[in-house]
């Protein structure tokens, strides 16, 4: 098996990269996806989150109102960090028991925005970054996500910076460009996957 890091920051188009990897072949382990999950309604995690942060923070069906609780944790670290204690563990608890079912001789692609701020490229055979300039990252947060630019600003600034992302990749994928140019290299990059599975299971062999 060989375990890919795929990360990037908020609007750098990790998604775009995660979605035609899976649909080369690749298992595509969606951290954002998974952390939505154990805080859907009934689990213990959102039972949490509302201990913590108070029943604000639900909609009127019950379920969690993502854009409130972003609202007050991206504006202090420290709630964020509280955040991050309960779901983390969840989210990772459950990546472990996905990437278990993948199979020996899969390429599994864990996509999570946070391995430089977490100190996690050495979990992985080989990191991955999207990347973007910033000026790119706000325009893309404004147009398709609805944020103001100072939404889009905090966001940005909550993440590892575009200097650290840089510095714990193995392969960069530059997604400042048209979408033929991404389809180009992520091509590729699954070759390159692909090239490090063959060696790796190789080594593996008696």
């Amino acid at each position: 098996m060989l375990r890919v890091g795929l990360t990037g920051g908020i609007g750098a188009g990790k998604s775009e990269v995660s979605a035609r990897l899976a649909a080369q072949g690749a298992v595509v382990i969606d951290a954002d996806a998974i952390a939505r999950e154990v805080v859907e309604p009934g689990t213990d995690g959102l039972a949490q989150v509302v201990e913590a942060f108070g029943r604000e923070v639900l909609l009127p069906d019950g379920s969690l109102d993502r854009a409130r609780l972003g609202e007050i944790v991206f504006a202090d670290q420290e709630l964020l960090a509280r955040l991050n204690a309960i779901v983390h563990p969840r989210v990772a608890a459950r990546m472990a028991e996905l990437e278990r079912a993948a199979g020996p001789g899969a390429i599994v692609v864990h996509d999570v925005p946070l391995i430089a701020e977490n100190g996690r490229a050495g979990a992985y055979d080989v990191v991955v970054v999207v990347d973007a300039p910033p000026r790119v990252q706000i325009d893309r947060l404004v147009r398709r996500r609805g944020m103001t630019r100072e939404q889009a600003t905090a966001r940005m600034a909550a993440q590892a910076s575009r200097k650290q992302r840089l510095a714990i990749a193995d392969i960069v994928i530059d997604n400042s460009g048209s979408l033929a140019e991404l389809d180009r290299q992520v091509g590729d990059l699954w070759s390159e996957l692909r090239h490090r599975a063959a060696r790796l299971a190789d080594r593996a062999r008696p």
